[in-house]
């Protein structure tokens, strides 16, 4: 592959170039060092956001994050899909882009709609998800069969936004205004 070909220099600091590309794609990356200080940036998040229903991943290492921080009623995606009324989606990560800052996610995070009907939505992952580029992600998920049991595979690219009329850039436009990313670096 000669240089012209490559759209995207590799990664050589993983971390800091996920960190460089999130504030670039206006997603929102708070890394933490391990669960306790997770949850307590959760809840920070939490609190900034309108009153609702929280939307949540159906999994026990969510279940304990969420449960300590917060008040608000939730419904677990083995409950059914998100309500119109979610305020926030929570879901975990299949993997972490560091060459795109992108967040790589699967039906199994509550299906189609829980990366997209809520105005905010959170991604809890950790460091061992963080990977350097697509390839690296899509070869991971097809050696753990994970494209073969999920009906759809996401790569989000920060916060949902247009400037298609009059090239005002509007956000929200088709999914979340807001894209938080919490990364633990501690597993």
């Amino acid at each position: 592959m000669n240089a012209e070909s490559v759209i995207f220099e590799p990664a050589r600091n993983s971390l800091e170039q996920f960190q460089q590309e999130c504030v670039a794609n206006l997603t929102e990356c708070i890394v933490t060092r391990d669960a306790q200080e997770s949850a307590l940036q959760l809840s920070f998040v939490l609190k900034s956001l309108p009153a609702g229903e929280i939307f949540a991943q159906d999994h026990p290492g969510l279940r304990s994050l969420i449960h300590a921080k917060t008040d608000r009623p939730i419904r677990w995606s083995s409950e059914g899909t998100p309500a119109e009324s979610s305020q926030v989606t929570i879901t975990l990560a299949e993997a972490l882009i560091a060459q795109t800052g992108s967040v790589l996610v699967t039906a199994r995070c509550g299906g189609r709609g829980g990366s997209i009907v809520a105005p905010c939505h959170i991604v809890y992952a950790t460091i061992n998800q963080l990977v350097p580029d697509l390839q690296t992600a899509l070869t991971y998920l097809s050696r753990e069969r994970k494209l073969e049991v999920n009906s759809f595979a996401c790569v989000i690219s920060g916060s949902s936004r247009t400037a298609d009329i009059e090239k005002i850039m509007v956000q929200g436009a088709h999914g979340p205004r807001r894209l938080v990313v919490i990364l633990q670096t501690k597993t």
